[in-house]
């Protein structure tokens, strides 16, 4: 983000921001009684974080933003320091340093926030122009930001994440650090490490309204296993790199008619295969064993439902009538649901397999008319030499284990079409 969109966007939003007479008025510094200048403040408070949000910055530097944002012709306002000290002492604006650090334990946090405490009521404004400080409505709206894009992908009350992985969610360690620091503030949020293979710090957030629940034995287990399915998913993607880059000199080699080095390629090839396929297999049984702990925490928590709706029934004295009145009651909600579904989504029982199977066929046929037509080079001569030399190629491959459809799609992939642009890519490996 740089100064100018940043003065750009002032502008957008005060139109009258070049008045010489309005910009006098408001780059004065404070004087008189709160009443007097209660207004300038209002305006300057709203202006920053404006400007905060749209750019998505939770943390700011005082003097970029009085020295940079606001800086009109080489004047800059006068009342900044102002409005940033009341900002301070309203608590809407804090110093990085009073963030409280979730990583220390209670007691740690405690004698922070006392600390704190202390230090605000010495603060100075020439003290906050000196250190970063964070807009709290703004860090409010990027916690409430993160938790949404993780509950689009959990569906459990709590999750778990690693560090790394929360640091991207936030957008940076710094902004990591405070969002944590404010999740953990209003209980919604633990900091949680382990040190097994190598240190792993993670998070364990409440993706609903009440607190996140206290860390268990389990936690920690599901934090190593979570991380290693992000080791052994980089370690795919590495593997994907080193195929592809194998490939292309393959091809190349057979480009250049260099068979020697396109054999070695091609062994490189099928090592890198196999290694995908077990570190696959790896990452499958972790994900399972994911997969089972989550359904396991489902399945209490609809047992936790089902005791507390006894409990409820025997405190309350409900009658198996007036039980079954309910059930009968709920039922018929759901039928006029499902009525409902079946207006707005159209339904397609109409459609015969019949009239599909032939539909199928005539896209098979085109198919069939498309692979038919004779592969002309731009020269416009046909090309049964480059044939011929991938048959003897695929034979070359088989002696290191290669079959023929592999060797052949392999050795014809840049001899038969000479054009660049129409080659196609490889395609990824499917998981197995």
């Amino acid at each position: 983000m740089s100064s100018t969109s940043v003065r750009e966007f002032v502008l957008k939003e005060v139109p009258d921001w070049n008045d010489e007479v309005i910009a006098t008025a408001r780059f004065k510094a404070f004087s008189g009684q709160r009443s007097d200048w209660e207004s300038k403040f209002q305006f300057w408070k709203n202006l920053i974080l404006k400007v905060a949000r749209h750019f998505s910055l939770a943390i700011i530097h005082p003097s970029q933003v009085k020295n940079e944002w606001f800086n009109r012709g080489g004047l800059t306002p006068l009342c900044f320091d102002d409005v940033l000290f009341v900002m301070y002492n309203e608590g809407d604006v804090v110093r990085s340093v009073d963030l409280v650090d979730a990583a220390s334990g209670r007691l740690t946090q405690l004698f922070r926030k006392v600390r704190s405490l202390m230090a605000r009521s010495a603060a100075t404004p020439e003290i906050l122009l000196k250190d970063c400080v964070i807009l709290m409505e703004v860090l409010k709206d990027k916690a409430d930001e993160v938790i949404k894009l993780l509950s689009e992908s959990h569906w459990t009350s709590s999750c778990i994440i690693t560090m790394k992985k929360f640091q991207d969610k936030c957008g940076g360690r710094v902004e990591a650090s405070a969002v944590l620091s404010f999740l953990t503030g209003r209980g919604k949020a633990l900091y949680l490490s382990i040190s097994k293979n190598e240190f792993t710090e993670g998070v364990k957030v409440s993706l609903s309204p009440a607190a996140v629940s206290s860390i268990s034995s389990l936690d920690y287990d599901v934090l190593h296993l979570i991380w290693t399915v992000e080791k052994l998913q980089l370690q795919l993607d590495i593997i994907d790199r080193h195929y592809e880059m194998s490939r292309k000199s393959a091809l190349a080699s057979l480009h250049s008619g260099n068979k020697t080095v396109a054999l070695r390629h091609a062994k490189q090839l099928k090592l890198t295969k196999e290694s995908r396929e077990k570190c696959t297999s790896l990452l499958n049984r972790v994900e399972e064993v994911l997969s089972l702990i989550e359904n396991a925490e489902s399945t209490k928590k609809v047992s936790e439902a089902i005791q507390i709706g006894a409990q409820a029934i025997k405190k309350n004295k409900i009658s198996v009538e007036e039980l079954q009145l309910c059930l009968e009651e709920l039922e018929e909600s759901i039928d006029l649901q499902k009525q409902a579904e079946k207006v707005i989504v159209p339904s397609y029982t109409g459609i015969d397999d019949e009239d599909i199977e032939e539909e199928f066929k005539k896209l098979e046929q085109e198919v069939e008319c498309e692979r038919s037509k004779p592969t002309v080079s731009k020269t416009g001569v046909n090309k049964p030499a480059a044939s011929e030399s991938a048959e003897s190629l695929s034979v070359a491959f088989s002696t290191i284990g290669l079959n023929d459809g592999q060797a052949t799609a392999l050795a014809i992939s840049d001899t038969v079409v000479p054009d660049r642009s129409n080659e196609s890519k490889h395609p990824m490996l499917e998981s197995a």
